[in-house]
């Protein structure tokens, strides 16, 4: 067999957790699906199944490893059936990564949808607050909030979101709406940071020349710091303190009036929102389509700004 043949009899193996299922789906032998596994793993380096007399198991690598071997089959596949002048169809996995809250809260529902729409493909999700390298760490599109620099990826601006400073219409009542970012020194707020340390210091920009680096100003007094937005708005419901988030994370909660924006005037510009991929038009038909429907589907959502 060659390498190729090698991939296609490991992915057997791992999904049957059996060299003999294996063998069997393949219609090859035994013996020859322990010979692919044994070349595979001499050329790797690395053990990829944990072997007893009643079981077989992935390793660790060979988990990392599965996920790489399914993505280059099914483009393989894609690419052949492309240059045949086959009509492709989404197929494979389509890894897709977003920020934590904004995933859970807008990508999801858009990629169970697309899920539903195309029956050979499978999909794997990935929320978390921070940037995902797509080609190495395998992920095929991510939906990033953030002034992207330049690169090689394909990059479709859907919208904007703003970041702003909330608080309860009682927690105002109580203290008065800062009329200014100088006001914050008589205000209880809440922090963010990603590592549970310090808070990132909040930063307002002046009315009149939002384009102009922002300016320094006094911190409110942070009674709570969190590493989850949920957590920040979830106290300023609560009357804790002001708190900054973005616009779409307390979207809900000011359309029912159980927040209220203050500082309107000095916020930052408008963060965009871009659906990011790998190769553009000449990608997998699983990407291209995605990205199509995901784009389609962010640009009607009323918590994004259109631009």
């Amino acid at each position: 067999m060659d390498h190729l043949d090698n991939l296609r009899v490991f992915i057997a193996v791992a999904d049957r957790r059996g060299f003999a299922p294996a063998a069997r789906a393949l219609s090859l032998s035994a013996p020859a699906v322990t010979r692919a596994i044994a070349a595979l793993e001499q050329r790797l380096g690395a053990q990829l199944f944990k072997r007893s007399t009643r079981s077989v198991h992935l390793t660790e690598i060979g988990e990392r490893f599965l996920d790489d071997c399914r993505r280059i089959v099914a483009e393989l596949a894609e690419a052949e059936a492309a240059v045949g002048g086959a009509h492709t169809v989404p197929h494979g996995q389509l890894a897709i990564t977003a920020s934590s809250m904004f995933g859970r809260l807008h990508v999801a529902s858009i990629a169970l949808d697309f899920l539903a729409l195309h029956p050979q493909l499978s999909l794997r999700s990935y929320f978390v607050d921070r940037v995902v390298h797509l080609l190495d760490e395998g992920f095929d599109v991510a939906v990033r909030i953030a002034r992207l620099p330049d690169s090689g990826l394909t990059a479709v601006r859907v919208g904007s979101v703003r970041a702003v400073v909330v608080g309860s219409p009682a927690y105002l009542a109580a203290h008065g709406e800062p009329q200014t970012p100088a006001d914050l020194q008589h205000h209880d707020a809440v922090g963010f940071s990603q590592t549970g340390a310090g808070s990132a210091p909040w930063s307002f920009h002046a009315p009149d020349a939002p384009h102009l680096p922002a300016r320094e100003v006094t911190q409110p007094r942070m009674r709570l710091i969190a590493n989850a937005g949920e957590v920040g708005i979830d106290a300023a419901l609560r009357g804790q303190g002001l708190a900054r988030a973005m616009s779409y994370q307390v979207a809900a909660e000011v359309r029912a009036g159980t927040l209220r924006i203050v500082l309107a005037a000095f916020e930052p510009p408008p963060i965009p929102v871009h659906v990011v991929s790998v190769a553009g038009r000449k990608a997998p038909a699983k990407v291209r389509a995605f990205v199509d429907f995901a784009v389609e589907r962010l640009r009607a959502e009323p918590v994004l700004m259109n631009d």
